[in-house]
């Protein structure tokens, strides 16, 4: 079979494995307020934040997932380049995840995988494949890119 398949094919489950670090990740923080004040008791509190995580992307729609695939432009490398930074930078995020839950800090799943992927691009390709935002937004006020989820911040 050819590379570029067997590396989506990766890509693809490291893609699954960040899902899972994110679910984990973030859903103790979720639960955390409602657990530790007892207004829930931990079943409660797990089966309805699974429900809303489960139905967020079907009712609420998939904005974040735009705006993520939306801040690097790796059309003009070749494809077996662009999908191996993916991975690295997928994989960064995944560290990220598992050292900050390892330790207790509370961090955002979105961010890790912002920096990672904003990460690996710039030291494998150079920081012109990342878009930054910081035109649109000094000449037209408009939020694209890396600067719509550091304003988020």
């Amino acid at each position: 079979m050819d590379t570029i398949y067997w590396l989506a094919v990766a890509t693809v489950v490291i893609v699954l494995f960040f899902d899972y670090t994110n679910g984990f990740h973030d859903a103790a923080n979720i639960v955390a307020t409602v657990i530790a004040s007892r207004a829930m008791t931990p079943i409660q509190a797990v089966c309805i934040v699974g429900f809303f995580e489960f139905m967020g992307p079907l009712l609420g729609g998939t904005a974040v997932a735009n705006t993520i695939g939306k801040f690097v432009d790796l059309s003009s490398l070749d494809k077996q380049t662009a999908i191996l930074i993916l991975f690295c930078g997928l994989l960064g995020a995944i560290v990220w995840n598992l050292a900050t839950w390892w330790l207790g800090i509370p961090s955002s799943s979105s961010h890790a995988l912002v920096g990672g992927v904003a990460g690996a691009v710039v030291a494998a390709a150079g920081s012109q494949f990342v878009i930054w935002g910081w035109t649109p937004l000094m000449q037209e006020g408009k939020l694209l890119g890396v600067m719509k989820v550091l304003v988020s911040l």
